[in-house]
């Protein structure tokens, strides 16, 4: 770093609604050296920009740019420290016991740095969706397969491919999914009722009907807002009856899905029409 210039520092925490997630940490070192400590918490790390350098276990380990994931382990004493002048910035995943065991310590020490395109793709993904708190479902089923991951990297774990059950799971799900559109459903509930491990699930679902089961739910809500807008409900009180957390979670998903807003589409209606009455839910969606 140039003589005089001052470290740039940026961090963002929060604890997401999300089971088995402690905290979310994001971050932007130049200049900083992690002192040892440990976490009550798997840290689950990856790297956006730049290396560091750390010491777990005084084994002393490296990562490198976007390639590298790294998993430390909970109660095992670790450093950092950054290895260029631009530093590095990176986002972690603090894990509870719900979703890696603290039996799984030991190999997790040995291997701390995994070369997986896929994995770090999925924790990637996971991390859009956790900056929306109310994609509870989505970031949920994202965690389960991350969960699924890092057990096979561990050996605890073979991912299962789905059999000649998988229509049977995948329309029980559905079924179970036409049933929650409005007050919708947690994946390991869903998993609980079916008697399925919530990643074979999801995996049956979408070898059957051609997408995951949180893009299906959104669909269906997003239908549901349509013939409530075009009906003269306005945007806040459609975003409650259909599922929605509020009016910006339905605009931003509405506007993936329709290309225009629920304000603008429902502005587009033909005639006034009479005044409607207040949006029902619970309602089984047309097929």
């Amino acid at each position: 770093m140039e003589s005089g210039a001052r470290p740039r520092t940026s961090v963002r925490a929060w604890r997401p609604p999300v089971r088995g997630i402690a905290e979310v940490f994001h971050a932007h070192f130049t200049d900083h050296a992690y002192p040892a400590h440990t976490h009550d918490t798997w840290d689950l790390m990856i790297l956006d920009e730049g290396s560091v350098d750390f010491a777990l276990e005084r084994r002393r380990h490296g990562a490198t740019g976007t390639a590298d994931v790294l998993l430390l382990p909970p109660g095992v004493p670790h450093d950092g420290r950054t290895v260029t002048a631009t530093g590095f910035r990176k986002r972690n995943l603090y894990l509870d016991s719900t979703v890696l065991p603290e039996r799984l310590t030991g190999r997790a020490v040995d291997v701390p740095v995994f070369s997986d395109g896929l994995l770090r793709h999925r924790i990637d993904q996971l991390h859009g969706t956790l900056v929306h708190a109310e994609d509870g479902f989505e970031a949920e089923s994202r965690l389960a397969f991350i969960r699924e991951r890092l057990h096979f990297h561990l050996g605890a774990l073979r991912p299962r491919a789905p059999g000649r059950e998988a229509n049977r799971l995948a329309v029980e799900l559905r079924e179970l999914l036409d049933s929650r559109i409005d007050a919708g459903i947690a994946l390991q509930e869903a998993a609980g009722i079916l008697c399925a491990h919530p990643t074979h699930l999801v995996r049956c679902f979408k070898q059957t009907f051609g997408l995951p089961p949180h893009a299906y739910l959104t669909g269906l809500r997003i239908e549901r807002a349509r013939r409530l807008l075009l009906d003269g409900h306005r945007p806040a009180e459609v975003a409650t009856a259909v599922g929605f957390h509020d009016q910006s979670h339905l605009n931003r998903h509405f506007t993936r899905h329709v290309g225009t807003t629920p304000g603008a589409y429902e502005r587009t209606r033909g005639g006034a029409g009479p005044t409607p009455s207040p949006p029902r839910t619970g309602h089984s969606p047309a097929r």
